[in-house]
């Protein structure tokens, strides 16, 4: 049977709020493709790959210029935004 959304947003999340690189990736995957019925967010997709490639995450890092070429420059500001905001409360 598939997992819910929430349970698996909850697994990933847990470790993406560590730190956990290829969690933040997972979570970026999910919003910028609709997986397991997330709603498409590519400013919180944007925002995890991009937590995750500053992690070294090579994979994170290519998914995000992928995804930017699709996003406004406002979606991008403010994904970069959320992903600074991130950074300095964690």
């Amino acid at each position: 049977m598939a997992r819910s959304l929430k349970a698996y947003t909850d697994d990933y999340m847990k470790l993406a709020e560590a730190g956990e690189n290829v969690a933040q990736m997972q979570l970026g995957l999910l919003f910028s493709t609709g997986q397991k019925g997330a709603p498409l967010d590519y400013v919180t997709a944007h925002k995890w790959l991009n937590l995750a490639a500053l992690r070294g995450n090579g994979e994170a890092k290519r998914l995000r210029t992928e995804l930017a070429d699709v996003m406004s420059r406002e979606e991008i500001s403010e994904a970069q935004r959320q992903a600074r905001e991130w950074v300095l409360t964690h």
